[in-house]
């Protein structure tokens, strides 16, 4: 089957490959050009845990400001940092600098999976897109997609995240040792655009015969999750500040470890478990406790924020004055915190 499997899929995806920025379309690829390894890299780091559709733009960005891995080794962090703002999972934004620099300084990528895996931020499923989409190396690329194609076409019932190990020997016995990277880049977009994680399009599949769930009827039941814990609610306070003598806002950058890090926000508490945690404010000033909050949910919890606000002069114990500062550079979370606490600063 395995080989037939190959056969079917790339045939298929021959026809109907998705157009995406950092992709060589088959028909190119089959004349001898090659996908540029800083583009792939690039796009694999944004898409993890993010989307297509969400990823496009940025991707588009990025690579017109900084067209190869010198370019964006050279940028200064705090650009890098803004123009990544809105993504999401910002270590990825830190570790995309970090591996930048180390590219640049090697004069290049490391064209295997083991060499790819000492870079910062690349982990096994990045090392194996990177080398089979850029490389043309063999590997066994398994990301969600991949996941839930081959427990479909197998069948495997068992659950998530603990079948993961198995499903990659599974996803092992179905990769080809041609056409690597198109293969990697069909099995992908099965999973998008046919092999949904709801009601797959089975009749159209170009991999119909091969399926094993297809034929049993449950392929709609698969890949079988364990149930999630229930999310804890955290919360804080927030506090924006204006200067207005000179327009200036009260601005911090978070400490590079932990959520946000190096990413511009405004100062306040910590978020805790049970409501705000005792905190003093970043400036002595009269501060408006707005009506409504920000709620947000990061991967591992949700947050409530309450927004406080005021006017000042005061020189701040937390944070600085920054008279250029554009909302356009703060995380979601901080953002719409802006968004809520804005229409009160009426010059704004």
């Amino acid at each position: 089957m395995c080989e037939s499997f190959a056969e079917d899929l790339l045939a298929w995806y021959d026809r109907h490959a998705r157009e995406l920025p950092w992709r060589i379309s088959p028909a190119d690829h089959a004349k001898g050009l090659r996908p540029d390894p800083y583009r792939i890299w690039l796009s694999e780091v944004m898409l993890q845990q993010t989307t297509v559709a969400a990823v496009k733009d940025y991707f588009n960005r990025f690579t017109t400001r900084w067209p190869d891995v010198a370019a964006l080794a050279a940028a200064p962090d705090a650009e890098v940092m803004a123009e990544w703002a809105g993504l999401g999972y910002y270590a990825r934004a830190r570790n995309l600098l970090a591996c930048a620099r180390v590219v640049a300084d090697a004069g290049g990528f490391p064209q295997t999976e083991a060499g790819l895996l000492t870079l910062p931020g690349v982990g096994p499923y990045t090392a194996a897109a990177i080398a089979s989409i850029a490389f043309a190396t063999p590997a066994v690329v398994v990301d969600g997609n991949v996941e839930r194609v081959t427990s479909r076409i197998f069948a495997m019932g068992d659950p998530l995240p603990a079948a993961r190990p198995k499903l990659r020997e599974l996803a092992a016995q179905l990769s080809p040792q041609k056409r690597p990277g198109d293969y990697a880049q069909a099995m992908m977009d099965l999973g998008a655009t046919i092999c949904t994680p709801r009601n797959p399009a089975c009749t159209i599949c170009p991999v119909f015969a091969h399926c094993e769930a297809r034929r049993l009827g449950i392929a709609a039941d698969l890949p079988r999750k364990t149930p999630k814990a229930a999310k804890p609610e955290r919360a804080g306070v927030v506090y924006i500040a204006r200067r207005p003598s000179d327009g200036a806002w009260l601005i911090e950058t978070r400490p590079d470890k932990g959520l946000l890090g190096g990413m511009p926000g405004f100062p306040g508490s910590d978020w805790a478990v049970g409501g705000a945690p005792a905190h003093e404010p970043p400036l002595a000033a009269d501060w408006l406790t707005l009506n409504g909050e920000v709620r947000h949910t990061f991967t591992h919890f949700h947050l409530t924020l309450q927004i406080r606000i005021t006017r000042s002069e005061a020189e701040p114990q937390q944070g600085a004055w920054r008279p250029a500062f554009s909302p356009a550079a703060l995380p979601t979370v901080m953002r719409k915190a802006w968004d809520l606490a804005a229409p009160q600063f009426h010059d704004v």
